[in-house]
């Protein structure tokens, strides 16, 4: 029978609090509690940290690849645990991964990938993101154009059968490449909705809302942006409760003045949660690698096509978390929730991921207090 461990010399955020001179008690693979140390049972084995911070593990619900790694380039059983082992070393502990907008063919192997992934209880392997293919020409980023088309009817009772092999699926759709029919019938099967790679309009994306979609992909990046006159999906991402949405804070992809506004501006309880949107370079020593047989360069933290478009980006959520502190000027356990509690909210599992409360998973981080990482603990084992 497997013994209670006890975590004991940091400060402990769950998610929602912070506990001072408290221990984290774990058995298996589950939080049992968090109590004052002074309760600590004695025969519990202790485990000393000298000082810093406890936290939830990160969620990310965007990731394209890691550990020198492109989901995308082969969607694979042993790809995707090289991928999850790479996010995991860096405190994502729970990760979906992406695929950007590619041939039928590709598709049907990365949800073999998946399924295959999930029976086998990979660790740290939520679902799937499937950005595209019914994304807006105009609006495509560095998805590559021969793959993006218009939802049909036989791509509808694909994704609806989906559903039932993959229980945690987003899919980013633009409001121009599917109905409103098409959407509420993919919500009501299970899959969490995602505007986004979209020129729609305020009115547009308003009634996306109301058929069902509940997510935005990327805020400010591949959507019509807020105007004077047309709000636009940025506007309502902002002015909607019912919508949550990712955002990329690397520096690059989102101005840090934009991203405080947003935060300022976003009416709730929908809310922003960050995202890496990471390529294969996370984690690795990688100067270049391709997608679609399109050459994509590292430089000086940008992943950029030859033609200068972002492509991706290359951070962990460990380090949007830090660029949220230090450069958008947010409370560090604002940042933390914005990575581990609110995008699980998203996937409807707040209480078994992205927080430290009894039966909730024991996938927790320890933090320097510049909120560097030291450890990482996966369902209660320390990540070599």
């Amino acid at each position: 029978m497997a013994k209670k461990k006890s975590f004991v010399g940091a400060t402990i955020f769950d998610g929602f609090k912070r506990h001072l001179n408290s221990a984290l008690i774990i058995k298996d693979s589950k939080v049992v509690e968090i109590i004052p140390e002074e309760k600590v049972d004695p025969k519990t084995e202790q485990i000393v940290l000298a000082g810093g911070l406890l936290t939830p593990g990160f969620v990310d619900l965007q990731v394209n690849g890691g550990g020198g790694v492109l989901f995308n380039d082969n969607p694979s059983l042993e790809n995707l645990k090289t991928i999850c082992e790479a996010h995991a070393k860096l405190g994502s502990t729970s990760i979906m991964p992406t695929l950007i907008s590619d041939s039928p063919e590709v598709n049907k192997r990365a949800i073999l990938a998946i399924t295959n992934a999930l029976d086998q209880q990979i660790n740290g392997l939520v679902g799937l993101h499937l950005e595209g293919p019914h994304l807006a020409l105009a609006r495509k980023g560095a998805h590559d154009e021969r793959f993006i088309r218009p939802m049909k009817e036989f791509d509808c009772l694909e994704l609806e059968s989906l559903t039932n092999k993959i229980p945690k699926l987003m899919l980013t759709i633009a409001p121009e490449a599917a109905s409103l029919q098409q959407i509420t019938r993919l919500s009501k099967a299970g899959a969490i909705i995602s505007l986004g790679h979209t020129d729609c309009t305020f009115n547009q994306a308003a009634e996306a809302v109301e058929a069902g979609a509940r997510c935005a992909t990327h805020l400010f990046n591949a959507m019509s942006p807020f105007g004077s006159r047309e709000p636009g999906l940025v506007g309502a991402v902002l002015n909607s409760g019912k919508l949550f949405s990712g955002i990329i804070a690397d520096g690059f992809h989102v101005n840090k003045i934009s991203i405080n506004l947003a935060l300022r501006a976003k009416k709730g309880p929908g809310a922003l949660f960050l995202v890496s949107d990471s390529m294969s370079t996370v984690g690795s020593d990688q100067k270049h690698f391709f997608l679609n047989d399109r050459l994509i360069t590292r430089n000086e933290g940008k992943l950029i096509l030859e033609d200068g478009t972002l492509s991706g980006a290359d951070i962990n959520l460990s380090d949007a978390v830090r660029y949220m502190v230090n450069e958008v000027g947010i409370l560090q356990d604002d940042a933390i929730r914005m990575a581990s509690l609110i995008p699980a909210k998203v996937l409807g599992v707040e209480s078994e991921i992205g927080c430290l409360v009894p039966e909730a998973r024991a996938d927790f981080l320890w933090m320097k207090n510049d909120l560097g990482i030291e450890k990482v603990w996966v369902g209660g084992k320390e990540q070599s």
